[in-house]
């Protein structure tokens, strides 16, 4: 849960995944979206994908990152607990 945070923490991060709420994309088509380079955006999947927030299919010569939805419903469940 430690990692979720501080992947979150990082805006970029965030807005990437604003991006892949609304569809699947490939790396190129998220730097698209930014005016950083594309090692970076490699840098940020990473990380996303390695807190378990993304993940990646391959589909012939493209990857595509999507979200993974359970992490955040692992979120939510922690937070209500709160209640």
């Amino acid at each position: 849960m430690n990692d979720v945070f501080k992947v979150l923490s990082d805006p970029t991060r965030r807005e990437i995944l604003q991006l892949l709420k609304e569809s699947d994309l490939t790396a190129g088509e998220i730097s698209d979206n930014f005016k950083i380079s594309k090692p970076s955006i490699s840098h940020h999947l990473s990380l996303l994908k390695n807190a378990g927030l993304v993940e990646a299919n391959r589909e012939g010569q493209h990857i595509y990152y999507s979200l993974n939805t359970s992490v955040f419903e692992d979120l939510i469940h922690w937070f209500m607990n709160f209640k």
